[in-house]
C-alpha cells in the first residue's frame, strides 16, 4: 500500500509526525519513505511493507497529510500501473520531461571515439533543433580485444561540448559504480554543463549489485535496457530493482531480442511491446531501432530499415528513441554499419514527426471508438 501525501508536506509538520507515529503503531507493518523534489512542489510516498490487505483504504484515507492511498498489487510494486494509481507518468530532468506522452530523440555516436566527431555530432543536433544526445564512454563489448570506449578520458570535452552546443540530456552506458563518480566529477569540473542519463545496458541488466548502487542514486535518471534472453517480466523486475532502492526516474529500453529468427537483422525488433510496458508500468519506453536491426539495408521504397523500425516503434508509442549517427560511418570503432549519416538526421527527424503524427491521430480515433461503446 503507498500512501501519497498532500504536496509539500513536511517531515518536521505536526501532521507528519502524527501519521508516522500511528503508521509505527501497526503491527506487522514497516515503512519506507520515498521524497520526489519538484521544480514547484515536493511530493512524498509512504510505502506500507507488509500484510496490508486488512487495512481499509477509507481509514487510510483519513490519515493526517494522506491525499490518497493506493493498494498495490505483486507485480512491479513502485512502478507498476495498480488499481486507482493516479500517481504521474512522467519525470523531470535538467529541463527535459520524460513521461507516456511524450517523445524525446537521442541521436549520437554509440562510442564517442574523437573529439572532431564529437563536435560535429553536436552541432549538427543544435542545428536541427535537438537538446538530448547518445554518446558512449564506456562500452562493454563481446571481444576482449575490441574497442572498450575512451571511458573518463573523454568525458570533460563531451560535457563542455554538449553545454556549448546547448545539449541538456547525454545517455550514456555504464558497467561499474566507479563511472558513476567519475561521471560526477566531470560533471562537475565542467561546471554541470549538461545532465547525463545513466543507461544500463543489455548485458547488465540481471547485474543486480549494479542495479542496486544505481538505484541508490538520484542525481541521475536511468535508462534500463531489456536483457539479453529474458523475459519482458525479468526485465521489468530489474527495472523495480532500480525504484526500489528510490530511483524512480527510470525510461524502459526495447533494443530487439537476440535471436536468429531475426536475420538478417541484428536482432528481432520488439517494438510490439512498446504499449504493453506503458500498460504494465507508469515507466516511459525506449526504443533502440539501430541495434534492433544493425545493419543499413533499405526497402524497395528506398526507405532504410533502422527508419522503418523506429516508425513501428513511434506509431506503437515510443517516448524515446536512441539511435546511432555518425560524421563518417566507415571510421566509427564501434558499430558503424548501422549508423545514419549526420546529413540523413533532418530526414530521420522528419519521419519521426510523420510517425508520431499518425500515433497522435490513432489516439485521437481509439478515443471516439471508446466513446462509441460507453
Amino acid at each position: 500500500m503507498i500512501l501519497v501525501l498532500n504536496p509539500a508536506t513536511g517531515s518536521d509538520s505536526a501532521e507528519y509526525k502524527q501519521l508516522m507515529a500511528h503508521l509505527a503503531n501497526l503491527p506487522g507493518i514497516s515503512t519506507r519513505i520515498h521524497t520526489e523534489v519538484g521544480s514547484e512542489q515536493t511530493l512524498t510516498e509512504v510505502y506500507l511493507i507488509g500484510n496490508t490487505k486488512a487495512l481499509p483504504i477509507e481509514d487510510m484515507q483519513s490519515l493526517p497529510c494522506v491525499e490518497h492511498v493506493v493498494r498495490i498489487s505483486e507485480e512491479y510494486r513502485v512502478l507498476g500501473r495498480h488499481k486507482n494509481d493516479h500517481r504521474p507518468t512522467h519525470f523531470d530532468y535538467n529541463g527535459v520531461r520524460f513521461g507516456q506522452d511524450t517523445l524525446n530523440v537521442f541521436a549520437g555516436l554509440c562510442a564517442v571515439d574523437t573529439l572532431e566527431h564529437v563536435e560535429l555530432m553536436m552541432q549538427a543536433l543544435r542545428d536541427n533543433g535537438q537538446v538530448c544526445t547518445r554518446m558512449g564512454a564506456y562500452k562493454p563489448r563481446t571481444s576482449p580485444y575490441s574497442f572498450q570506449g575512451h571511458g573518463k578520458a573523454c568525458l570533460p570535452y563531451v560535457f563542455e561540448l554538449a553545454g556549448k552546443y546547448g545539449i541538456k540530456v547525454i545517455a550514456m552506458e555504464i558497467t561499474h559504480e566507479s563511472h558513476v563518480e567519475e561521471i560526477c566529477e566531470a560533471l562537475y569540473r565542467t561546471g554541470n554543463s549538461t545532465g547525463v542519463m545513466l543507461q544500463i545496458g543489455t548485458r547488465n541488466t540481471q547485474n543486480f549489485e549494479l542495479l542496486k548502487i544505481v538505484g541508490r542514486q538520484q542525481d541521475f535518471p536511468v535508462l534500463l535496457k531489456r536483457g539479453f534472453g529474458i523475459t519482458l517480466d525479468e526485465s521489468l523486475n530489474a527495472a523495480e530493482y532500480l525504484a526500489s532502492e528510490g530511483n524512480r526516474k527510470v525510461v524502459f529500453g526495447l533494443r530487439g531480442m537476440k535471436t536468429n529468427m531475426a536475420d538478417p537483422h541484428r536482432n528481432f525488433v520488439d517494438f510490439a511491446h512498446v504499449p504493453v510496458v506503458k500498460r504494465l508500468t507508469r515507466m516511459p519506453v525506449c526504443i533502440d531501432p539501430s541495434h534492433s536491426v544493425g545493419m543499413r539495408a533499405a526497402s524497395p521504397e528506398g526507405i532504410l530499415d533502422i527508419v522503418n523500425a523506429t516508425a513501428q516503434g513511434v506509431i506503437a508509442g515510443a517516448n524515446m528513441i536512441l539511435v546511432d549517427f555518425h560524421p563518417v560511418p566507415g571510421k566509427a570503432l564501434v558499430d558503424g554499419p548501422q549508423a545514419l549519416l549526420i546529413r540523413e538526421l533532418p530526414l530521420f527527424l522528419e519521419d519521426v514527426r510523420i510517425a508520431r503524427e499518425s500515433y497522435e491521430q490513432r489516439v485521437a480515433l481509439a478515443g471516439r471508438y471508446q466513446e462509441t461503446i460507453a
